[in-house]
């Protein structure tokens, strides 16, 4: 067996814990009361659309300063350029371009999401806000108002996130025969250096999440105390069941085996624990990983 390996996807599964948050608000209860999400089981959730805006969101703060940037940039969620030359959301994130008229206006995101759910039931709690009417003047508009805000006490968040390698940076063309699919190119968009830091990129942007829905009020972090890093030789999602509760011991030793067989390299970071790598060791290690072996580019 060779000493590098062929990375064609990045797998990170990790736990963090959160506490008095409203990470996600649901639907209005009553008129004005806020609600938090939850699962029917009593769990609450974020949902996958939130946890690719708080990854967008922390991969443009690490853009920003990052060198060799050079012109690229992350888009407002809105209006993604359809540039994956340079705009990272465009690329990464996919888009669906309706003006274009056609089947050229869609891309696939390479990055994937679970909804992030609470590992046991959740405790919830209301919160009463206030606003008092200071201003006797009867001509005043503003009204007393009052309002509850729906909390979760304590939980420990589960966390997905999945990287296609193959397809950062590249635009699939199809050639078209009397209707019939006859051939498939790989254009990239860009070179090897800017592929690669891409790809960590979307690694620390999954560590690096904090712009939940109250994180403006109530400074709600989505960084993991647990993590579970795959760079993988295939397209696998497997290792998504690693921290599930429902997991037994058997079958999480029998998920790194199947792992390692294949060659697969896998990084677990535990801050809960004097013994192993911690978190922020674990993201280390992927990365120097990244930089020592190869990263999968089709035609390349």
């Amino acid at each position: 067996m060779s000493n590098t390996i062929n990375i064609k996807s990045i797998l990170v599964t990790s736990i963090a814990p959160m506490s008095d948050h409203a990470a996600n608000r649901g639907e209005k209860l009553l008129g004005n009361a806020s609600s938090i999400k939850r699962r029917p089981d009593g769990k609450v959730y974020i949902s996958g659309q939130m946890q690719r805006h708080v990854l967008f969101s922390a991969m443009e703060r690490l853009n920003e300063d990052a060198a060799g940037k050079g012109e690229t940039y992350v888009a407002n969620g809105d209006a993604p350029s359809t540039d994956i030359s340079t705009d990272l959301r465009s690329d990464l994130g996919g888009f669906m371009d309706t003006n274009k008229g056609n089947y050229s206006g869609r891309r696939t995101a390479p990055i994937s999401a679970t909804p992030a759910v609470a590992l046991k039931n959740s405790k919830l709690g209301r919160d009463l806000l206030v606003r008092l009417k200071m201003n006797e003047d009867n001509d005043s508009t503003k009204k007393q108002a009052l309002t509850t805000n729906e909390f979760s006490l304590e939980d420990e968040m589960l966390m997905n996130f999945h990287l296609d390698v193959s397809s950062v940076g590249v635009v699939k063309e199809y050639t078209y025969t009397d209707e019939y699919h006859v051939a498939t190119k790989y254009d990239s968009k860009i070179d090897d250096d800017e592929h690669r830091r891409r790809v960590k990129l979307f690694l620390e942007s999954t560590g690096s999440m904090t712009d939940f829905a109250n994180q403006s009020r109530n400074a709600v972090s989505g960084e993991p105390n647990k993590v579970l890093i795959v760079l993988d030789t295939k397209m696998s999602r497997k290792a998504v069941r690693y921290f599930k509760t429902e997991t037994s011991d058997t079958e999480k030793e029998n998920i790194l085996t199947e792992l390692k067989d294949r060659g697969a390299l896998v990084f677990a970071g535990d801050d809960t624990t004097s013994t192993g790598l911690t978190v922020a060791q674990a993201f280390t290690a992927a990365n120097e990983a990244i930089d020592a072996n190869k990263l999968y580019r089709p035609n390349a």
